[in-house]
């Protein structure tokens, strides 16, 4: 087995400047009692004015007040751990929260299908990238050796044991996740390396030393397992975002609708599954939550798509008042099964799939003004078609024509010439309005192929039904 370890040294200070469009301006996460609150984190920007983690808001503000704050919460850091995890179980089945901020994943199963690992870890970084998440990587044969090297340093990879060694060997003994007391009493015996550490007679250690020492380090080397919990993606997608002022217009919601949706779409990769209703919470401060409700009539999962869509939904809706808050919120997330495309696709680049284009139009015009076309049970050209999805498949039947006239048109053209025919259609009696047409398939002197059809009985000029493509 291959395991990478993905670490997110800054998961809450990343959780909060993703949804916040300055993200270059200073920004510092307190925490800590009414009486003292203390910066838990700062950003780029603020530590270059001189803040810094362990400084009191009283001592930071007296420093500068060009800094903005927001709260450190440790149900945040839950929930982007788990958001993760979903978006990590898209690459691997096993992905597992065991290491506090940090993503654990078997990948050695997961390289034939997305390439080898520097190839796997750059498709990782990119996205991880683009969620607006700061990560450090490492693997190793085994997950606690992982653990150890990603926090040594970013991008160590070791493929077999004897890199693993190569790699463990050398590293200081308070980089290798020993508890506190057995770490400080190495350094005082004058150990500085795991590999002095191997030196020492197992007897001796285990004497002097608590059982979980040798059993980390047996962890390490991959000796013994390690005991993971493995995490399963949630049936409910369900994420808020709390916005830093009252928003009136829907402008200024577009940027957390992105985020949204950006969210939704990494959460059904994740879960290999679509969505084809969400509703679009918009809380306000006195008054119920307005709620967009977005339909789409086949599942989809791609980002940009979802976007569109609800920001045509929202485009139409009215603020009754200031919005405080934005929620998505999908229950009814199906199968996704992807669109066949061509090997080589030789549509003009501005043009898109006709799937997209109808959701499209759906949004921006409105349900009723996008309708399908579907088949009726019932032999009456005229009567044959429906103009919603609920249709019945007819049986194989003759040549139809796809543009059908309204009122039959008689033909008075002499030169025409009957290619097939006739083809009876006899129905409608149970409902008064019976026919009995004998059709034929015809063409005129200009090479146009009508559909064309005589009453049973009946002397006169054929009647024009229908054109050909």
């Amino acid at each position: 087995m291959l395991w990478a370890c993905i670490l997110l040294p800054q998961l809450a200070m990343d959780g909060v400047l993703r949804h916040r469009s300055d993200i270059d301006q200073p920004l510092a996460l307190i925490t800590g009692s009414p009486q003292r609150r203390v910066l838990q984190a700062v950003n780029p920007a603020a530590r270059a004015l001189g803040l810094k983690p362990g400084q009191s808001l009283t001592a930071a503000q007296a420093l500068t007040r060009g800094f903005a704050t927001a709260e450190y919460d440790h149900a945040d850091i839950e929930r982007w751990q788990q958001f993760l995890a979903a978006w990590a179980y898209r690459f691997s089945a096993q992905v597992s929260l065991h290491y506090p901020r940090c993503l654990l994943l078997e990948v050695r199963s997961s390289l034939a299908l997305f390439g080898p690992w520097p190839r796997f870890e750059m498709r990782l970084r990119e996205e991880l990238t683009a969620l607006g998440f700061q990560h450090r990587i490492a693997v190793a044969p085994n997950p606690a050796a992982a653990r150890v090297l990603v926090n040594a340093r970013d991008g160590l990879a070791a493929n077999d044991g004897q890199a693993l060694q190569q790699l463990l060997y050398p590293l200081p003994v308070d980089r290798l996740g020993l508890p506190a007391k057995a770490t400080t009493a190495f350094n005082r015996m004058g150990l500085r390396q795991l590999k002095q550490l191997l030196e020492l007679p197992r007897d001796s250690v285990a004497k002097r030393f608590p059982a979980e020492v040798l059993l980390h380090l047996d962890m390490l080397l991959g000796r013994r397992p390690l005991a993971l919990d493995f995490y399963t993606p949630p049936d409910v997608f369900d994420t808020r975002i709390e916005l830093n002022f009252e928003v009136e217009s829907h402008q200024a919601l577009l940027f957390p609708l992105r985020r949204l949706t950006a969210d939704l779409a990494a959460y059904l990769a994740g879960r290999d599954s679509g969505v084809q209703r969400f509703v679009l919470h918009l809380e306000h401060r006195a008054s119920p939550d307005t709620q967009v409700l977005v339909g789409l009539l086949s599942a989809d999962r791609d980002a940009g798509m979802l976007f569109e869509l609800t920001r045509g939904r929202l485009e139409h809706q009215q603020l009754p008042a200031a919005v405080l808050a934005v929620r998505l919120v999908a229950h009814e997330l199906p199968t996704f099964a992807p669109q066949r495309q061509q090997l080589f696709d030789e549509r003009p680049q501005q043009t898109q799939p006709w799937e997209q284009l109808r959701e499209r139009l759906r949004a921006r015009l409105g349900d009723d003004a996008v309708q399908g076309l579907g088949a009726r049970a019932d032999h009456r050209p005229e009567r044959s078609w429906i103009s919603d999805a609920a249709s019945t498949a007819l049986p194989a039947t003759g040549p139809r024509p796809g543009w059908l006239l309204a009122e039959p048109q008689p033909l008075h053209e002499s030169s025409l010439r009957a290619l097939s025919g006739p083809e009876r259609i006899e129905s409608g009696w149970w409902d008064g309005e019976d026919v009995r047409r004998d059709y034929y398939v015809v063409e005129t002197l200009a090479g146009q192929r009508g559909w064309a059809f005589r009453t049973v009985g009946c002397a006169g000029p054929l009647l024009l039904h229908g054109w050909f493509a």
